[in-house]
């Protein structure tokens, strides 16, 4: 079942469910890329005509916001049941994997992160099965040999999932113009997942996730880095928000 909301048609879709569906993707061998929209990237989205395709095209589209989740429950006759991140998915997905024979792959992070993040996650879930891991150069997605060497790669480890986190939209674009030669099962594109999974970056108290702080608990952390992308473009939402309010009002 799907909620359509600011223009993303939604999976309605609990952690434990987004879950299932994608090991399920996993099994079954389907690829396609999976996004989990946040503000930014419904921002992003006004704007970016290949991101929009990208997320019109995608396997499957998870919630990651709670002001996304809030307002569906305000406007939709299908709200969706709760937030799923990418970051969540990210340690979800590695536990349940676990001793099923299931091959992830971690592509992105700074220097020694996704091999970092791979190390703790192994200790954690015995069987975790975490083929490869790969930190692309700052520019990767304009140099051919580097990506022809990151697809050799993959391709060469039997993958089943593939984490790719560089960061939105680089992410979705360099998954969408590579998927037709990667030997892959889904594309979870997860943004800062391997650092938090690494414990490079501390992410926010559970309490304060749930109350949809978490930006602020972030542009605390980074401000020198996030300022702009949090109190400048992200605030466009608000006026996207209430456009959603009045035109679901009007359809009333």
């Amino acid at each position: 079942m799907k909620t359509q909301l600011l223009g993303v048609s939604f999976e309605q879709a609990t952690m434990s469910s987004a879950v299932s569906q994608i090991l399920d993707a996993a099994r079954q061998g389907q690829k396609g890329i999976i996004v989990t929209p946040n503000v930014d990237h419904i921002v992003m989205l006004q704007d970016d005509a290949e991101m929009r395709r990208i997320y019109q095209e995608a396997l499957f589209r998870f919630a990651d916001g709670m002001p996304i989740v809030w307002l569906s429950r305000f406007v939709n006759a299908n709200p969706l049941p709760e937030r799923v991140a990418g970051s969540d998915l990210l340690i979800a997905l590695c536990k349940k994997s676990a001793g099923t024979g299931l091959n992830l792959y971690f592509m992105g992070g700074n220097p020694g992160i996704a091999d970092l993040a791979a190390h703790k996650l192994r200790q954690q879930y015995d069987g975790l099965n975490i083929v490869g891991t790969w930190c692309p150069p700052f520019g990767f997605e304009h140099n051919p040999t580097e990506t022809e060497l990151i697809i050799d790669d993959i391709n060469s480890r039997n993958v089943d999932i593939l984490f790719i986190g560089v960061g939105a939209p680089k992410q979705e674009k360099w998954a969408d113009a590579h998927i037709h030669r990667l030997k892959v099962g889904p594309v979870l594109c997860v943004g800062a997942s391997f650092d938090f999974a690494a414990g490079t970056i501390k992410r926010a108290p559970l309490w304060i996730q749930n109350i949809g702080f978490e930006w602020v608990w972030r542009l605390a952390s980074e401000p020198g880095r996030l300022w702009k992308r949090y109190l400048l473009r992200d605030s466009r939402f608000i006026p996207l928000a209430l456009k959603e309010i009045f035109n679901q009002a009007d359809n009333k």
